[in-house]
Order: C-alpha cells, then sequence, then structure tokens
C-alpha cells in the first residue's frame, strides 16, 4: 500500500524537490528554489514590472501619440511619435506594434523591455 500524497487545487509541486507548495509561492519552502512562473501569454509581467498586455494595448490604441514607447521606457521614441502624430504615420506603426507586442514570447519580450532600469 503506497501513501500516495495529494495535493490541492491551491497547490502545486515544487519544480525542484517536488515537495507540494502553494501555487503562488515564488520560492520553495523546503529547497528554496525559485519557481518559474506559470506560462500565460498576456497576463505575465517582465521583471520590471512592465505588462505585455498594457504595452500591446497602448500601442493599438494610443499608438498614434507614443504612449507605448514612453511605458516601455523608450522616451525619445515616444518624443518622435508626439512631433509626428499629425501625420498619422506613428499611429500605423503603432497599431502593427502593438500586434507584434501580442505573438511575442515573454521570453522575447523580457529580454527587449524588461531590463530593470
Amino acid at each position: 500500500m503506497t501513501n500516495a500524497v495529494q495535493k490541492a487545487a491551491d497547490e502545486k509541486f515544487c519544480s525542484e524537490c517536488g515537495a507540494i507548495i502553494k501555487a503562488k509561492a515564488e520560492i520553495c519552502p523546503k529547497c528554496g528554489v525559485r519557481q518559474l512562473p506559470t506560462p500565460s501569454s498576456f497576463s505575465a509581467t517582465a521583471p520590471n514590472g512592465k505588462s505585455k498586455l498594457a504595452a500591446a494595448l497602448f500601442a493599438i490604441f494610443l499608438g498614434g501619440l507614443g504612449i507605448h514607447k514612453f511605458y516601455l521606457g523608450r522616451v525619445v521614441w515616444g518624443i518622435a511619435y508626439l512631433l509626428f502624430c499629425w501625420t498619422f504615420i506613428p499611429a500605423i506603426i503603432g497599431f502593427i506594434e502593438g500586434i507584434l507586442l501580442l505573438v511575442m514570447s515573454e521570453t522575447e519580450f523580457n529580454r527587449k523591455f524588461g531590463a530593470v532600469e
């Protein structure tokens, strides 16, 4: 007879030692290893706190004003978008950038925009 350990709905197994821990735990209390976040294509945030979904929505809806560039820390580009917003070219480019942000992988987003200042 085996003593199979059952985990609850709000629990998960540690990626290193296999211990049952809370699903929201960032670090395993047993072995101390940081847990990888669950893969979620839109809701995850970068190490600097920037959200891929927020950046994409800013680009799609406010891209003509360069709001997404300011949000992502690209201030010079944001100013350029503001200077040329009357041409509607930044709006078209912002819309395309928003779609590209939506389909970008989390690792690519973190590499490009996730650096902690």
